[in-house]
C-alpha cells in the first residue's frame, strides 16, 4: 500500500528520498509528500496525483534540510487531496504513516477537548496531534512517542522527524518497516525496494519495536521499551534492478524475465540428474493429516493449483482458504497440522493474520514467499522461497509462475515423503520441470500474435475463461489480469460447470478464452468448447501444439503451446494468459503497471 522513505545525513536529502519514492511507485498511491528539518524547523511540499506533481514543486520550491521523512498515500481514511496528503504535520512534529488508527476518533474528540484544531479528514493526523500534545506538556520526543504508541489502535508504521531535534523516529505495529545502513547516514523504507542504492544494510524492525535514528546511530526498542538488537542483512538490491531497461512496462519486462527466474527457482531445488533438495520441514509429511492453504489474490490462485497436486501426487487432503475468511471463519486445526501460506511480499495483511490464528492453534507454518526476510518470513517455521526477484508491476506475473514451481517442488517432495509417488516418477516430473525455461521462451518468441487478439478484446465489455482440472485455476487467474489491468469485466469458470448457469451470458458479444491441454479431460474440453463456439461466441484457443492444430476447430484464434506433461500445463499456459491482459490493456491505453484503486502489497485489512 503507502510507501515510506526516511533519511538521516550530512547532506540535502530530499532528492533522495524523491527517488525513494518513485522506487515504491509500484505500491499504487494516489498522492505524495515530503518534510525536511530545515534550521530545525519543519518544512513540507506535498502535492496529489503522481509523483512527476510532487517533483515540478520541488523544482519550483526546493526542499533543503538533511534529515527528512516522505510518503506516497493510497487513500483509506479521506480522499486523495493535497490536504489529506503525507506527511501530516504540525509546528513541532511531521508524520508519515502506513495502515490505519481504528480508534483515531475517539482520539480526535479527546484532543479537540484540548483545544487542537484539525485540518485534514485522515486517521495519521491524529498521531501527529496527540505526539503535539505531549511535547506541548515538556516531553522529549522519545518520550512523546513512547507515550503515545499504545494509545494507537490498529495497524501503522511511522516515521516522524521533530522541530528542534535532529532525529528522526521510527516505529511499527502489524506494518512492515526497514531500517538502512550506509556510511554514516541512516534510512527507514517501508521496504528494502526504497532502500536499494542507499542502504549497505538492511535490519528489519520486529512487531511492536520503535527506533531512534540520530547521527549515525539507530537505536532500537522492543514493545517494552527495552533496548535491543536486530540482526541485519546485507542489501542485494541495486538501483539497476528495478528499471525497465528497453521494455514499455515493467509487466512487459517481468513477462520475459520469467524464464530465467524459474530456471533460478528450479536450480535452487533441483539438481542437474533431478534430484530434489527442500529446506528441511518441521514435520514428517507421513503424520500430516491435513495441510491447509491461506493466501490472497493470484497467490490464492497459486495455491488453488497447489491443491491439486498436493492432493494428487502426495495423497494428501488439502484445505484452501482465501486468506481474509479463514481468519473470521474460525474453523477447527488439526492437532499437528500445517498451514502453507503464498504470498510474494510476505507482507499481506490478511495472510499474516491467517498465520498469527493458526500459530496460536499449534499449526506449523510454511510460507512460500519472495522477500524471506518479511513479517511472514520471521512467523514461519520454514520459508522455501521463490527467487523472482524485485516486481515492479502491480499484477504479478513472475512472481505467481515461480510460486508454482516451489510449490510443485514441495509437493513431489511431500508424494515421495508420504510414499504416494515413486522416486522414479519424482525424477520425470522434475527432470520434466527443468525443460519449461526453453518452453516458456518458445511462448514468448511469438508474443506479437497476441497484440491483435488484445485490440479485439479491448473492445470488449466481458470476456469469460474456461478450464478444466489444472487449468481451472488459470482460467480464474487470467480473468483477474484483465480485470487488473485493462478494467474489461472477465470471469473465470470451470468448463464443467459452464451449463450450470454461465452459458447464459455467451452470445457473439461474449469472447471466450478456453485453456485445453492434453489430459484425460481433454475430450470433455473440447465438448464444452463445441458448445460454446455453437452459441456464436469468439473463442481464443489456448491449447497444447497437437489440440491447437486440430482442424476441426475453427476459432476465432488459436495459441498453440509447446508440450509438457498435464502437471506443468498451468506454469507454461500462465504466459498466455498474462499476454493475453498486457496486450488488452494496451489496446485501451490504461495504466498498465499502476492500474487504479490498487496496490502492489496490501498492508491493510
Amino acid at each position: 500500500m503507502c510507501g515510506i522513505v526516511g533519511i538521516v545525513a550530512g547532506r540535502m536529502v530530499s532528492d533522495d528520498i524523491l527517488a525513494g519514492l518513485q522506487r515504491l511507485e509500484y505500491r499504487g498511491y494516489d498522492s505524495a509528500g515530503i518534510a525536511t528539518l530545515v534550521n530545525g524547523h519543519i518544512h513540507r511540499r506535498r502535492s496529489e496525483g503522481k509523483l512527476a506533481n510532487l517533483a515540478k514543486k520541488l523544482m519550483l520550491e526546493p526542499l533543503p534540510g538533511n534529515i527528512g521523512i516522505g510518503h506516497t498515500r493510497w487513500a483509506t481514511h479521506g480522499r486523495p487531496t493535497e490536504d489529506n496528503a503525507h506527511p501530516h504535520a504540525t509546528d513541532k512534529v511531521a508524520v508519515v504513516h502506513n495502515g490505519i488508527i481504528e480508534n483515531y476518533r475517539e482520539l480526535r474528540e479527546m484532543l479537540e477537548t484540548k483545544q487542537h484544531h484539525f485540518y485534514s479528514e485522515t486517521d495519521t493526523e491524529t498521531i501527529a496531534v496527540l505526539l503535539t500534545d505531549f511535547l506541548q506538556q515538556g516531553l522529549s520526543p522519545q518520550d512523546a512517542v513512547k507515550k503515545a504508541l499504545p494509545m494507537l489502535h490498529g495497524a501503522f508504521a511511522l516515521a516522524m522527524i521533530f522541530t528542534g531535534h535532529h532525529l528522526l523516529i521510527a516505529a511499527r505495529h502489524g506494518a512492515p518497516l526497514a531500517l538502512g545502513f550506509g556510511g554514516d547516514e541512516l534510512f527507514v523504507g517501508s521496504d528494502s525496494m526504497a532502500l536499494a542504492g542507499l542502504a549497505d544494510k538492511l535490519c528489519y524492525l520486529d512487531d511492536g519495536d520503535w527506533a531512534v535514528l540520530e547521527g549515525n546511530k539507530a537505536t532500537i526498542f522492543d514493545q517494552k521499551n527495552n533496548v535491543v538488537e536486530r540482526p541485519q542483512t546485507l542489501s542485494s538490491l541495486t538501483g539497476n534492478m528495478i528499471g525497465k531497461g528497453q521494455f514499455r512496462h515493467f509487466m512487459l519486462k517481468e513477462i520475459f524475465e520469467q524464464p530465467q527466474v524459474v530456471g533460478d527457482t528450479i536450480n535452487a531445488y533441483v539438481s542437474v540428474s533431478g534430484d530434489l533438495t527442500l529446506p528441511p520441514m518441521p514435520f514428517d509429511w507421513v503424520n500430516i493429516q491435513r495441510l491447509t492453504i491461506a493466501s490472497c489474490g493470484t497467490a490464492y490462485y497459486a495455491g488453488m493449483v497447489a491443491k491439486y497436486w498436493f492432493e494428487k501426487m502426495a495423497g494428501l487432503p488439502v484445505e484452501l482458504d482465501v486468506a481474509s475468511e479463514f481468519r473470521y471463519r474460525q474453523g477447527p486445526m488439526i492437532q499437528g497440522g500445517a498451514v502453507l501460506a503464498v504470498s510474494q511480499s510476505g507482507e499481506t495483511a490478511d495472510t499474516l493474520a491467517a498465520l498469527q490464528y493458526a500459530k496460536q492453534h499449534q499449526q506449523k507454518i510454511l510460507a512460500v514467499l519472495n522477500v524471506p526476510h518479511s513479517s511472514m518470513g520471521r512467523l514461519a517455521d520454514v520459508v522455501v522461497p521463490t527467487l523472482a526477484g524485485p516486481e515492479i508491476g502491480v499484477a504479478s506475473t513472475k512472481a505467481y509462475v515461480t510460486q508454482l514451481v516451489v510449490l510443485f517442488c514441495m509437493a513431489v517432495g511431500a508424494g515421495l515423503a508420504r510414499g504416494a509417488i515413486t522416486h522414479d516418477d519424482a525424477k520425470k516430473f522434475l527432470l520434466e520441470l527443468r525443460h519449461l525455461p526453453a518452453r516458456m521462451n518458445d511462448v514468448l518468441q511469438g508474443h506479437e500474435k497476441y497484440i491483435p487478439v488484445g485490440h479485439d478484446f479491448a473492445a470488449r465489455q466481458h470476456l469469460l475463461y474456461l478450464g478444466r482440472n489444472l487449468l481451472y485455476p488459470l482460467a480464474l487467474e487470467g480473468a483477474l489480469k484483465l480485470k487488473e489491468i485493462s478494467y474489461v469485466h472477465a470471469e473465470g469458470f470451470a468448463a464443467g460447470e459452464m451449463k450450470h448457469g454461465p452459458i447464459a451470458l455467451i452470445d457473439e458479444q461474449v469472447p471466450v478464452v478456453m485453456l485445453a491441454h492434453k489430459d484425460i479431460l481433454l475430450e470433455k474440453t473440447i465438448s464444452n468448447l463445441q458448445e460454446v463456439m455453437a452459441r456464436g461466441a469468439p473463442v481464443c484457443l489456448i491449447a497444447d501444439e497437437a489440440t491447437a492444430q486440430s482442424p476441426t476447430l475453427r476459432v476465432s484464434w488459436k495459441m498453440p503451446v509447446p508440450h509438457t506433461i498435464p502437471e506443468l500445463a498451468p506454469m507454461l499456459f500462465a504466459l498466455p494468459v498474462q499476454l493475453l491482459a498486457y496486450y488488452t490493456a494496451v489496446a485501451k491505453g490504461t495504466d498498465v503497471d499502476q492500474p487504479r484503486n490498487l496496490a502492489k502489497s496490501v498492508t491493510v485489512e
